[in-house]
């Protein structure tokens, strides 16, 4: 499908997945870049070393889960918006879901927005937890979603319910 509609199949998405694991141990940055182009400033960014070094240019990034401290540091430098991070240990009922995000006005802090899956579909309620918009990123803000864990893995995006 992703050929055709943009949409990552479920194959695809599991392939980039952490483990079950890996996700109860605290914040992990995903790579949902799912075609191979000419792209590496995820890789520059990592101080960790946790986005694998490129053999080709042309390579899809690889995480080291195990070296990934979910900072988000690589969000902001990917060209196509393809890093989320995760925190399944966020709460008891509710995760954690950074998102980058480029468009105005930003959401403020409490507010609640919808979260939509990668298709565009809304998934329900998320609370805005932090919106980070520093010099450094470049106009990339990191919004922190709390969603319900079971949508950690689906929440991709989210619409703004009102306009300021």
């Amino acid at each position: 499908m992703l050929p055709l509609n943009g949409i990552p199949t479920p194959e695809d998405i599991a392939a980039v997945m952490p483990t079950e694991e890996r996700l109860s141990k605290g914040p992990v940055a995903i790579t949902e870049c799912f075609q191979n182009i000419p792209c590496d400033p995820c890789y520059h960014s990592c101080k960790r070393g946790a986005i694998k070094a490129f053999t080709d240019i042309n390579e899809r990034p690889q995480i080291d889960f195990d070296k990934c401290n979910g900072c988000g540091s690589c969000m902001s430098r990917c060209p196509g918006l393809a890093i989320f991070v995760v925190d399944a240990t966020y709460s008891d009922s509710e995760a954690l879901v950074k998102i980058p995000y480029e468009f105005l006005p930003l959401p403020r802090v409490n507010q609640i927005v919808t979260a939509v899956n990668r298709a565009g579909e809304e998934l329900g309620n998320a609370k805005v937890v932090k919106v980070q918009n520093t010099k450094a990123q470049d106009k990339t803000a990191l919004v922190w979603l709390a969603v319900p864990k079971n949508l950690m893995m689906e929440s991709r995006h989210f619409l703004v319910k009102e306009v300021r």
